[in-house]
C-alpha cells in the first residue's frame, strides 16, 4: 500500500503500454534473469526429442584438409551409423567435421552455436540448430542431451568443456558418462601430467585418471559409448 507522496503519477499498465522511456532496463539483471531462462526453454524444448546423442569437441581452426579434420568425419559417421545424433558446437573446424560425418551417414546433425564478438555462424552441416547468448545455458545442453562426451585436438575452449566433464563424472553429477579423447598423439602429454602430476600429488584420486579413454579408432570410441548406455540401462 502507497499513500501521500509515494503514490505514483502513473499505473504500471500506463507504463507498460507507453512506448516511449528509457531502454536502460534492456541491460539489467533482472531481465538477464528472464533472457536466461528463455534460454533454457528454447534449449530444451527444441532438443527434448532427439534420440541419442554424443557430443563432439575440437577445434574451430582446423583446416579441412588435415587428418583431424578427417578424423572428425569419421567420427560422425560412426556415431549415426549405430544410431547416435551428433552435437558440436556448431562451428568450423572440427565441429563442422563431425556434423558433415553424421549428415552424410543420414543420422541427426546438431548444432549449437555461441553469440561470439566475432561473427561465427553454425555450419552447412547442421540440420538442427540452436543459438545461445550464454555459455552456462549451452553447456547444460551438451550434458542433458549427450549419452557421451568425444574430444578432438583442440584449444581452451575444448579443454574447458573436457574438463567440465570430468568434474561432473568425478562428483556423480552424471554417471555412466564416458569421456573419450581421440587422438593419442596430441592427448597422451596431458593424461601423463594428469596421471604423474595430479594423482601422484593427490590433487585427484588415482582411479580418476581412468575417467579417460584415449583412443585413435572411431569404432572403438563407439564402442565405448555404447557399452556405457548398455550397463545405464541394466542399473
Amino acid at each position: 500500500m502507497l499513500r501521500g507522496d509515494l503514490v505514483p503519477d502513473s499505473t504500471y499498465d500506463q507504463r507498460l503500454l507507453d512506448r516511449k522511456g528509457p531502454t536502460d532496463w534492456l541491460h539489467m539483471d533482472p531481465w538477464r534473469v528472464l533472457r536466461i531462462q528463455s534460454e533454457f526453454v528454447e534449449g530444451f524444448g527444441s532438443l527434448a526429442n532427439l534420440p541419442a546423442a554424443v557430443t563432439v569437441f575440437g577445434s574451430a581452426r582446423t583446416p579441412r584438409d588435415s587428418a583431424e579434420y578427417d578424423l572428425g568425419v569419421r567420427v560422425g559417421h560412426a556415431l549415426a551409423k549405430v544410431g547416435y545424433a551428433v552435437i558440436t558446437g556448431g562451428g568450423p573446424g572440427v565441429m563442422e567435421a563431425a556434423n558433415k560425418g553424421a549428415l552424410e551417414a543420414g543420422g541427426v546433425s546438431v548444432g549449437l552455436g555461441i553469440e561470439l564478438p566475432h561473427e561465427q555462424r553454425l555450419n552447412e552441416y547442421v540440420d538442427l540448430g540452436v543459438e545461445f547468448r550464454y555459455f552456462f545455458v549451452r553447456k547444460t545442453m551438451f550434458v542433458k542431451y549427450s549419452s557421451g562426451f568425444i574430444a578432438l585436438p583442440g584449444g581452451f575452449g575444448t579443454l574447458d568443456e573436457l574438463f567440465e566433464a570430468l568434474t561432473l563424472v568425478q562428483t556423480h553429477k552424471v554417471t555412466s558418462f564416458p569421456v573419450i579423447l581421440m587422438g593419442s598423439e596430441f592427448w597422451s602429454p596431458l593424461v601423463d601430467w594428469v596421471s604423474t602430476t595430479l594423482a601422484k600429488t593427490g590433487k585427484i584420486s588415482p582411479s580418476d585418471v581412468d575417467l579417460l579413454r584415449v583412443t585413435d579408432d572411431p569404432d572403438e570410441a563407439v564402442r565405448i559409448i555404447l557399452e556405457a548406455d548398455r550397463h545405464r540401462a541394466g542399473a
